[in-house]
């Protein structure tokens, strides 16, 4: 029996499936139990086949897993849809109007037909059905759920909760009834304790917040509108402001003006708007304004296939904005990452006054996971600009220096005079055709760019010292490569990891002798083109063993990379591909 079991939660948009998750998830959670929450759905409303996957179990859970232990299928379609994911000895839940279409056998799973009808007044009412159903077999604490229930709903008419909670009752008292064996969680948790339930667009929101952001503009654009909805939610206690614009033109200019004005600024955007938001970028670069961006990828060209994911936009970070200008790009792996890399790119961005860009994408914004409190108290202080100095008269605010870095002062804070403008400019920021001055400027912007390299953050590493396999992975892989490895050492295989937290600037000192040592080098990348595997060789001259490649919109697992890994294993080029 494996130490973690998936349920699937599967129907069309508008049944309720999210619901039923977030409460399922949440139960786990605070009973004690590990969760990994993934979610598929199709870019409309209503209707089309969507998905929520709760991995559960109480041991570290990195990636999601194909085999399926519990289904719960909202309609009749989603049985079809997903027969070939269920495990041995697998439960499937459906309405007991509907037939499962499942041969019958030893060897099939089993089914358990609710009579939704019978147990929920009206059909609005019918995923809470299911959740208590869920409830009963699961072996989760009933007054865990009941709490959640009120929770979830009390900002609706206290008649409306009742009446949830009386369907939940019901459903777990038939559940209750059922002769169900073996659907219990195959062990019990280690005991309830303190975590949130986050998934990556609220931990970036958060650590943005923590950083002292003060503005964000935005246009919505899946899958990083979250991170201004989470915003837009902590507006009001937390003193910032949140402005939608007309386009993603209009929303990187007014950050950038905010910025300007002194509050530190961020844009979430996805690779059609980032695109879009280029000349925006070279402006930040040119004025030396700070500013964040959030790139949360999807699939591309155009809108390409816009609620699925995909690691596909590092170039399009690495050489965004015309002429030549520092940067910083972070990509996060994991919900913690998220928050601590957002308050990082902020501090960074403040302090070398220029374009940071955050990459998450579609997979790792919604994923969801239980994790402990940060730690505020473990947080640098960001960089701030200045308000006054002795010397007014003769302040320039792109006064040449040694480290590139000019002193920055607000506008209308005291009565130095800052002037800023998009052509070049001499130090106190007067346009200039002067060749001379022009030289001097691009060396003391690209000074900023040799001082950030030695900020960068350094590759983590997981696994044996001395690796005769390395997988090499960023932002979002991460997780999945972890647990392959995590497994391949648990075989006896050397095996180790080598995760990029940052992904420019490079620093060769802080990887090279890990790449060097390994006799075998794999990079685990979630694009067509092997963009990370590209970047290594151009910049350090280092050019990995092969590449194992995913860009069919879903994300990696730990046995996709397992199979590829396998000796003669056969690819499947509509999912994963070895180069």
């Amino acid at each position: 029996m494996r130490a973690s079991r998936n349920i699937l939660i599967a129907g069309e948009a508008g049944q309720g499936l999210i619901t039923i998750g977030m409460l399922l998830a949440k139960a786990l959670a605070r009973t004690g139990y590990e969760i990994f929450v993934t979610q598929s759905y199709e870019s409309r409303i209503r209707g089309g086949h969507n998905t929520l996957a709760i991995r559960t179990g109480t041991g570290p859970l990195r990636s999601t897993i194909r085999e399926v232990d519990m289904l719960i299928a909202l309609n009749r379609e989603s049985i079809g849809l997903h027969q070939d994911e269920l495990a041995e000895n697998a439960l499937v839940l459906f309405d007991a109007e509907h037939d499962s279409g499942l041969p019958e056998g030893s060897d099939q799973p089993r089914i358990l037909q609710i009579p939704f009808a019978d147990l929920a007044p009206k059909k609005v009412f019918q995923n809470i059905v299911a959740m208590g159903v869920a409830t009963k077999l699961l072996g989760l604490p009933e007054t865990v759920v009941t709490d959640l229930v009120r929770e979830t709903f009390a900002a609706k008419k206290a008649e409306l909760v009742e009446q949830n909670l009386e369907v939940l009752r019901s459903a777990m008292d038939w559940a209750t009834d059922q002769s169900v064996p073996g659907s219990a969680l195959p062990s019990e948790p280690p005991g309830s304790t303190s975590r949130m339930v986050l998934d990556g667009n609220q931990a970036v929101a958060l650590g943005a917040l923590a950083a002292g952001i003060r503005f964000c503009a935005f246009y919505p654009m899946t899958p990083a509108t979250g991170v201004a909805l989470n915003l837009i939610s902590a507006a009001d206690r937390m003193g910032l402001v949140v402005e939608q614009a007309e386009d993603e033109i209009a929303a990187v200019n007014m950050a950038l003006g905010a910025s300007f004005a002194g509050a530190p600024s961020i844009v979430p955007t996805s690779g059609g708007g980032f695109a879009l938001m280029t000349e925006g970028v070279s402006l930040a670069g040119m004025t030396e304004t700070p500013i964040v961006l959030v790139l949360g990828q999807r699939p591309g060209p155009a809108t390409g296939l816009p609620t699925r994911t995909e690691q596909g936009d590092l170039n399009l970070a690495l050489y965004a904005g015309h002429g030549e200008f520092p940067r910083a790009i972070l990509a996060p792996g994991s919900i913690e990452e998220c928050f601590q890399l957002t308050h990082v790119a902020v501090n960074l961005a403040e302090r070398f006054q220029s374009p940071v860009i955050v990459m998450t994408d579609q997979f790792l914004a919604d994923t969801m996971q239980a994790v402990p409190a940060f730690d505020l108290n473990r947080l640098t202080e960001p960089a701030r600009a200045g308000l006054t100095c002795d010397t007014p008269e003769t302040y320039r605010r792109y006064a040449f220096t040694e480290s590139g870095i000019s002193p920055r002062l607000l506008p209308g804070t005291g009565e130095h005079l800052v002037v800023l403008d998009s052509d070049e400019h001499t130090e106190d920021g007067h346009i200039t055709e002067d060749l001379t001055v022009r030289v001097k400027m691009v060396d003391k912007r690209l000074a900023k760019g040799r001082n950030l390299r030695e900020a960068v953050l350094a590759p983590t590493y997981i696994g044996d010292e001395l690796s005769d396999l390395l997988l090499i992975c960023w932002g979002s892989s991460l997780g999945p490569a972890e647990e392959a490895v995590e497994l391949l050492r648990k075989e006896g295989k050397n095996a180790g990891l080598l995760h990029f937290r940052q992904v420019w600037p490079l620093r060769s000192d802080q990887f090279m002798e890990r790449l060097e040592n390994a006799k075998e080098t794999i990079c685990v990348e979630g694009n067509a083109g092997a963009q990370f595997a590209g970047l290594l060789r151009k910049e350090v001259g280092f050019s990995v063993s092969r590449s194992i490649l995913r860009y069919d919109g879903s994300p990696f697992s730990a046995q996709d990379i397992l199979r590829e890994l396998s000796d003669g294993a056969e690819s499947e080029p509509s999912r994963t591909t070895r180069r």
